[in-house]
């Protein structure tokens, strides 16, 4: 199967994009095995103290962009509505994390929990894909994430604005119906990415035509629920859970800064 990225969505099953929120994470899932990795951009928030989709993490993302991209695998960076209402300064970003090394970044239609004009995110896709050609562009559609415009054809109507401006896939987090799913997924020319969608295995979803799945800020949020666990088994005198060793972690470190 073709290992680059793009390629990487052409298998038998969807791709299985973990997100990470930090270098440590990302060593976990490169030692896991998965080919690709992508970041979470309430992950990175949080760890900043600060809300999901704000603005906030601009700064750190372009650091964790340079921190990924020397990783031997392809990594795709969420950097939410790319930080500007202009075109030419989301290109601009875009360009600085397509320089990291990476393969891709998600840019999403909303900002603050609403809907934006298509025309504001198509604007964008087309700057960034002229910046940097070369930078897989996944284009979220936050219809069904935010319950406005939640339909097939207000989806699709947005969806394909975006691929005539050059987005290289359509991200459609919160679309979980099945007969949704194959109209969406067979009405366009790019691949259809998802969040996991309960019930439904990478089986299932490939048989509805979905060509990625990531698990977006799920692994993280499990995270921050087994550290509190962990603390409460402590404190109850019940079984730890497994964890990554002391020493597992600091060869990961260590491989990592001898790359």
């Amino acid at each position: 199967m073709d290992s680059t990225f793009a390629g990487l969505h052409d298998g038998p099953l969807p791709l299985l994009l973990p997100n990470a929120w930090d270098l440590a994470s990302a060593l976990g899932f490169l030692e896991a095995g998965y080919p690709a990795i992508g970041t979470t951009s309430q992950g990175v928030a949080s760890s900043l103290g600060r809300p999901d989709a704000s603005r906030s993490t601009r700064d750190a993302n372009l650091a964790l962009a340079r921190a990924l991209g020397r990783l031997p695998v392809p990594v795709s960076i969420d950097i939410e509505d790319g930080y500007d209402d202009e075109p030419a300064g989301v290109a601009s970003y875009a360009a600085q994390v397509a320089a990291s090394g990476v393969a891709g970044v998600n840019l999403e239609d909303s900002r603050d929990g609403r809907l934006l004009e298509p025309s504001a995110l198509a604007g964008k896709l087309a700057a960034v894909k002229e910046r940097a050609p070369q930078l897989f562009v996944n284009a979220r559609v936050d219809t069904y994430w935010f319950g406005q415009e939640d339909t097939v054809a207000g989806t699709l109507s947005r969806a394909r604005a975006y691929v005539a401006a050059g987005a290289d896939c359509v991200f459609v987090p919160g679309l979980s119906d099945p007969d949704s799913i194959r109209e969406i997924t067979g009405a366009l020319t790019v691949p259809v990415n998802l969040l996991p969608v309960p019930g439904l295995t990478l089986h299932d979803l490939a048989g509805l035509g979905v060509r990625r799945v990531s698990t977006g800020s799920l692994p993280y949020r499990t995270a921050l629920a087994a550290a509190v666990a962990t603390a409460n088994a402590v404190r109850d005198g019940q079984p730890l859970a497994d964890a990554v060793t002391y020493a597992d972690l600091q060869s990961r470190l260590t491989r990592y800064v001898g790359r």
